[in-house]
């Protein structure tokens, strides 16, 4: 079991106080936090955690980062006008349509801002129209840029709301000219009057379509569509700690609950017996299945749906019966059945993810009121500058 740490973790805080530093603050919502140095957030952080979790277990010291500044690895930039009619890109002010200009986020990588600028400064010399919400007429909605933390593979996802993208070869030659280190370009249509960022098709302009990244010895395949965890150095630590947690010594069967494109399974099955991941998205599916091929490990398998669905369809078969289940749920938390389902299997151990500590609390009461006990609380700070934190959780079976 990992030893408590003597002190918060993160303390450095090489750029000095986030006061100051983004003139966007007031506008944008997107970080909570202003004034406060890290090592207050970090504080804070701590204090509410304990506020909600502290009555199961002692939680342990928050794991921090040393440069909390330029870690998110996906940037989405919303394309407008402004009241000028001078193209912007930016992001949605919080509970509103109200795009706000943003040039450079100091959450966001530093070169992913740098191409989106680069786009739109292009887009009046290629005669592209921005989408208007009201009118629905326009070509160009949003900018999604992805990068592969560990090999640097860059992928840009044009958004628009249309298939036909005129002198599209042209834009594309333009934009590698200026950002050689573009490795492949991406047009998604959303031509739907949704908040919805990606539409369903998609055209590769240049590259392969997806980037690669390694992750806790893993490579993984990264689509404009697929979740992956948008700090990759707190992702390690993260997801070291759900190993260490499961305790895994090559004999166990580990159920992956909410899997994704497979990220944790991956990194179990390389200590486990057998892994078997469940997720409702087919394409995440197919990721996982890709992901585990590329990089040779068998001992995993992957099945398409609901947690509550799945899992109790195997609960006769006693070659699947869980020793640990591993859940990583979204920030709603897990849904009761799914909880039930967990409870029903009888698993020795459950290691839980959470993104929001309000809705842990919940699950955790859950779970404690019918036959688990909490051992350990770890929270990692995996989103500095806003509120939010994630936490792993070893429950154990009483009984065991």
């Amino acid at each position: 079991m990992r030893e408590k740490a003597g002190k918060i973790e993160g303390d450095s805080n090489k750029k000095g106080k986030q006061g100051g530093v983004c003139k966007k603050f007031w506008e944008c919502g997107g970080c909570e936090y202003k004034q406060d140095s890290y090592k207050r957030q970090l504080k804070e952080k701590q204090k509410r955690l304990e506020e909600l979790i502290g009555g199961f277990c002692e939680v342990h010291p928050i794991v921090g980062m040393e440069n909390p500044f330029h870690y998110r690895n996906k940037v989405h930039a919303v394309v407008d006008r402004d009241k000028k009619g001078n193209v912007i890109t930016g992001v949605y002010k919080a509970g509103t349509h109200m795009v706000v200009p943003v040039d450079s986020c100091m959450i966001e990588d530093e070169k992913a801002d740098e191409i989106i600028v680069t786009i739109r400064g292009m887009l009046k010399s290629f005669k592209i129209k921005t989408y208007d919400e009201d009118t629905e007429y326009g070509l160009l909605r949003h900018i999604l840029i992805r990068k592969g933390f560990a090999t640097g593979e860059i992928m840009v996802v044009l958004v628009t709301a249309s298939p036909v993208f005129p002198s599209k070869n042209n834009f594309v030659k333009a934009l590698l000219k200026v950002h050689p280190e573009i490795t492949t370009i991406v047009q998604n249509i959303n031509g739907r009057g949704t908040s919805m960022v990606l539409g369903e098709k998609e055209h590769i302009l240049y590259g392969k379509g997806y980037i690669e990244d390694r992750l806790c010895g893993c490579i993984f395949r990264i689509s404009s569509k697929s979740f992956y965890q948008v700090n990759p150095v707190q992702t390690e630590k993260l997801y070291s700690l759900v190993l260490d947690y499961a305790g895994l010594n090559g004999n166990e069967i580990v159920w992956d609950l909410y899997c994704g494109i497979g990220t944790i399974s991956l990194f179990l099955a390389q200590r486990a017996k057998y892994v078997y991941g469940v997720e409702v998205v087919a394409n995440a599916v197919d990721d996982a299945k890709t992901n585990a091929r590329i990089n040779g490990i068998e001992n995993v398998e992957f099945f398409v749906g609901k947690v509550e669905e799945v899992v109790p369809s195997f609960s006769e078969n006693d070659r699947m019966r869980p020793d640990v289940i591993v859940v990583d749920p979204p920030r709603k938390g897990c849904d009761q059945k799914c909880l039930e389902t967990i409870v029903a299997m009888l698993p020795e151990r459950v290691v839980y993810v959470s993104c929001d500590s309000a809705t842990l609390a919940r699950d955790l009461k859950y779970l404690c009121e019918r036959g688990y006990e909490v051992r350990e609380v770890q929270p990692v700070d995996m989103f500095p500058q806003t509120t939010h934190v994630e936490s792993v959780c070893l429950l154990h079976r009483k009984d065991s």
